[in-house]
């Protein structure tokens, strides 16, 4: 009977640990780093000329599945976000899936997701697609506390014959509360953050990461109209410090798009240029986020270096970048001068 119960404590010890490993693995869609080709149908002139936000319009999202099956889902779309709403030609997408037609598919487990496509219809600009769906990469190389995202190349059908067909790159973004099953966690809301509630090491990495991109457009403690947090997604269980994970990057050096700014009241000219927002707080685990950096530079740069689709010029351009904020903290003078004495 012992040795009976032993194997029945052996058996529940192991299903336990798998199903912690199942849960801590990305969803089916995100474990491929292959660009996947997708044809999105539906009233495109509608969607970009009255940019629906409260009602999804009916389109139909076709690709072809691992095992080679042509799959068409039926998918709900509508216009989506802030800033790139009211200033781009295409608006960024929002994607409505069924999760009855999903089931089994590439897309098992995914309802609503975020497009990030083309603000206006250049070159330019769909170099500035890849340009921030590479900046969700880099950091994914960093830490799996981080929203994974998956290149598509899409081709573009109007149901209302009123827009040319048309093939233009474009990346969906793991929904938050996929990454919060992911991580074993739960979405917070609320509308204020403090600093002493959010895991300080883990905090000052994606600061740091931040500054290597050249961004200034966020915050991990506040947000707009009562709302936390601006461009962060705050991450509880309930037991350990809040995980705090920064997306939307549009707004950075790195990126560099048309469109965007420099924050006057930070005294910058170009969002090149870089100015760290870090909190003093955390600058005890300055020294730990800049091992980490130095440990995945290769990665960082073979990244820069295979990026499908990216012009040689933008490429190293970007290398370039990168290149100066490694010669920050390959210093430890500049690291004090730059980064430690400019928190906030």
């Amino acid at each position: 009977m012992k040795a009976i119960l032993t194997v029945i404590v052996l058996i529940s010890a192991c299903l336990a640990a798998s199903a912690a490993v199942a849960s801590s693995s990305p969803d089916p869609l995100f474990q491929d780093e292959e660009t996947l080709k997708v044809t999105i149908t539906g009233p495109l002139y509608t969607l970009v000329k009255k940019r629906p936000r409260d009602e999804y319009l009916a389109g139909v999202f076709s690709f072809t599945d691992t095992d080679g099956t042509a799959v068409d889902l039926d998918a709900g779309l509508r216009a989506r976000g802030h800033f790139r709403h009211k200033n781009c030609d295409f608006p960024p997408v929002g994607l409505n899936f069924k999760k009855s037609q999903t089931a089994g598919t590439l897309f098992d487990k995914q309802n609503k997701m975020k497009l990030v496509v083309h603000c206006d219809d250049s070159a330019r600009y769909q170099q500035t697609v890849l340009r921030e769906y590479l900046a969700y990469k880099l950091l994914n190389s960093l830490t799996d506390q981080s929203f994974k995202a998956r290149l598509l190349q899409v081709t573009w059908v109007d149901t209302e014959d009123r827009r040319d067909r048309m093939v233009r790159y474009a990346f969906l973004i793991e929904h938050k509360d996929r990454l919060a099953k992911r991580l074993d966690r739960k979405v917070l809301e609320t509308d204020r953050a403090r600093l002493s509630a959010i895991q300080g090491d883990q905090l000052n990495l994606t600061s740091v990461f931040q500054f290597l991109l050249g961004n200034t457009d966020f915050s991990p403690l506040a947000g707009a109209n009562n709302e936390c947090c601006h461009n962060y997604v705050l991450f509880d269980n309930k037991v350990d410090p809040l995980l705090a994970i920064p997306y939307d990057f549009d707004q950075s050096g790195f990126v560099n798009a048309p469109y965007a700014e420099p924050n006057e009241r930070l005294g910058i000219k170009s969002v090149r240029q870089r100015v760290y927002r870090g909190r003093c707080a955390n600058n005890k685990y300055i020294p730990g986020s800049i091992s980490r950096f130095q440990e995945g530079r290769d990665a960082i740069f073979a990244l820069i270096a295979g990026q499908e689709g990216m012009d040689s010029s933008v490429r190293k351009s970007l290398a370039r970048y990168v290149e100066d904020f490694y010669k920050i903290i390959d210093t430890p003078r500049n690291t004090e001068r730059k980064i430690a004495d400019k928190c906030l």
